[in-house]
């Protein structure tokens, strides 16, 4: 009768509840899902559906028979870990696209115009919320949300229950992909820092030439147009960027697994 059910008897809610913990912590820490923008009726929603769908296809076999609540809840911390471990490398990326806003913003001048970012709870340049929500939108446009579905999926095929431990592949792996923050955010802020740099050195040359201009009240509005200009001639590369940023999750995700297992 009940054979079309997630959650046939209640042997099923100890893995369940495993399952849950690390399909949570996965997309609480994927930037859009987890977003406090989202509200948390959403999220719970949203994660607890993709647990009772994911649950009979990874049904498991065999669960950790623990018989205290303390072993219960440090196997439960131990699934959370894997799923923030998994979603780490999507904060890396958006995090280095919002430094590179920062930085076109500076540059432009307008690093001053902040708004108030309900993601972070904090005031952000207004470049780099231009530019995270354009993330936010290729990410959606390139399906790379399922990328995410199907690594947690395939994880219990790799990494046992409460196998997440600190070793020194996986600390060297996240410092070296953290380290990718700085150099996205360059590739993304180099068009409009080259561009204004030579903006900078002809504004130079005409202040040497015609001495009584104010260059000052000349350069700020030029700046800003020509940051625009340029930024939206360089959407592409903006574009090929992410893309190839996105598309190395496959294969980070595939060395997490055998960091993980």
């Amino acid at each position: 009768m009940f054979d079309a059910l997630p959650l046939k008897a209640l042997a099923d809610l100890i893995p369940f509840a495993l399952v849950l913990a690390r399909v949570a912590a996965l997309f609480m820490a994927i930037p859009m899902f987890g977003a406090r923008l989202v509200p948390n009726r959403i999220k719970v929603a949203l994660i607890f559906a993709m647990a009772l769908v994911i649950f009979p296809i990874i049904r498991l076999k065999a669960v950790p028979v623990e018989t205290d609540s303390l072993s219960l809840m440090i196997l439960v911390l131990r699934e959370t870990l894997v799923g923030l471990t998994l979603g780490a490398i999507s904060q890396f990326v958006f995090a280095a696209v919002e430094f590179g806003g920062q930085l076109v913003g500076t540059q432009m001048g307008i690093s001053i115009a902040a708004q108030f970012d309900p993601t972070t709870q904090n005031n952000v340049p207004t470049m780099a919320i231009f530019e995270g929500v354009l993330a936010t939108l290729i990410f959606l446009a390139l399906d790379v949300h399922h990328f995410f579905i199907k690594g947690i999926v395939e994880s219990y095929q790799l990494i046992p229950l409460g196998a997440w431990h600190v070793s020194g592949g996986l600390l060297k792996f996240l410092i070296e992909t953290s380290t990718g923050i700085f150099v996205i955010a360059l590739k993304l802020a180099a068009p409009v820092s080259v561009a204004l740099l030579a903006t900078t050195v002809a504004l130079g040359i005409v202040a040497r030439s015609f001495p009584a201009m104010n260059v000052f009240m000349v350069s700020m509005p030029l700046n800003i147009g020509i940051g625009f200009l340029i930024l939206g001639i360089t959407l592409p590369v903006f574009l090929r960027v992410l893309n190839g940023s996105f598309g190395a999750f496959v294969q980070q995700m595939h060395t997490l697994f055998k960091l993980l297992a």
